[in-house]
């Protein structure tokens, strides 16, 4: 297996500031392409359009602070996964509505998981970044259990609760600190989840609490639960809101927000995230290959503006 050619050792990763054993590349990537993961299409017509997608969104939003999109389709091999992986320089686990444990999404989600796992253990580093869905993902794979509780936080904005200490997170202490006022201050945080990582759950497993430090926290009103956490010893990050939506998305409905304070917050999330996909020095093998891979080879769907998503792209 091809492995990427340059990557830094723990020396130079702790010089520079990243937490072990994760480590930062001796070189900035300038060209990151970002892997986004499709999921089953559980619409009726889906036969019409194709047996998996990505909402477009998500695409956008990392295209808007500066890298490219693979998708990365659920109905191929284990084998093709692994080569993949160390062609793309991040991950990003979308929002939706799979079974954690049992769908395609949840297998593809694993095989990423673990290969950036021993990944990042090597010095080769690899970020993921979940977004709702894919929040919860990660709690299921880094846990071994479905430790979700339901909460009533269907199309609600809030303001985010930050833990002691989480302006100075990896995440968020780049970010001006009016934004992060504003986070903490205005509802501009949309949620569209049925499901949450209620605080109980989360400090109750051993495994989530080793792992995960948890930057903020909500309340629906009478349960407590994760908004945003990060990994300890891995560039792995994962918010139960959607910053996507803000800029995006504009289906109209109570919890989707477009103030000036939460587009900040959307792309200010995006290009954190895509500073740490340029630490990644994956590549694919020939320019070809890249060319063929990237999304700019399908064309999105306009869904109507009354739709979850304005846009979808759709796999066979």
């Amino acid at each position: 297996m091809r492995r990427p050619a340059v990557v830094c050792v723990l020396l130079v990763a702790w010089a520079c500031g990243c937490p072990a054993p994760a480590s930062c590349s001796v070189y900035s990537n300038y060209r990151p392409v970002i892997g986004v993961l499709a999921q089953e299409n559980l619409e009726s017509d889906y036969d019409a359009k194709g047996s998996s997608y990505i909402a477009a969104s998500y695409v956008k939003y990392l295209e808007s602070a500066g890298a490219r999109v693979v998708p990365i389709r659920i109905n191929e091999t284990e084998e093709d996964y692994s080569k993949l992986f160390y062609s793309i320089n991040g991950l990003l686990l979308p929002g939706g509505d799979v079974d954690l444990q049992k769908s395609q999404f949840s297998r593809v989600a694993k095989i990423f998981y673990e290969l950036a796992i021993k990944a990042n253990d090597a010095s080769d580093y690899f970020p993921i970044w979940g977004t709702c869905q894919g929040f919860q993902q990660l709690t299921v794979l880094t846990s071994s259990k479905n430790l979700l509780t339901l909460t009533n936080t269907k199309a609600v904005a809030l303001p985010l609760v930050f833990a002691p200490g989480a302006q100075n997170s990896r995440l968020f202490k780049s970010f001006p600190k009016d934004l992060l006022h504003a986070l903490s201050s205005e509802n501009i945080t949309s949620n569209f989840h049925s499901w949450s990582i209620s605080v109980q759950n989360f400090t109750r497993s051993a495994k989530l609490k080793r792992f995960y430090k948890i930057l903020t926290t909500n309340t629906d009103g009478s349960k407590e639960f994760i908004s945003t956490m990060e990994a300890y010893r891995y560039p792995f990050y994962a918010v139960q809101w959607h910053p996507e939506k803000s800029p995006f998305e504009w289906i109209d409905k109570s919890g989707m927000v477009h103030s000036v304070s939460a587009i900040r917050a959307s792309f200010y999330t995006a290009s954190f995230f895509v500073s740490e996909a340029i630490k990644s020095q994956h590549r694919f093998p020939t320019p070809s290959e890249e060319e063929k891979a990237l999304i700019y080879n399908y064309n999105p769907v306009f869904k109507g503006m009354n739709s979850v998503f304005i846009q979808n792209y759709y796999f066979v």
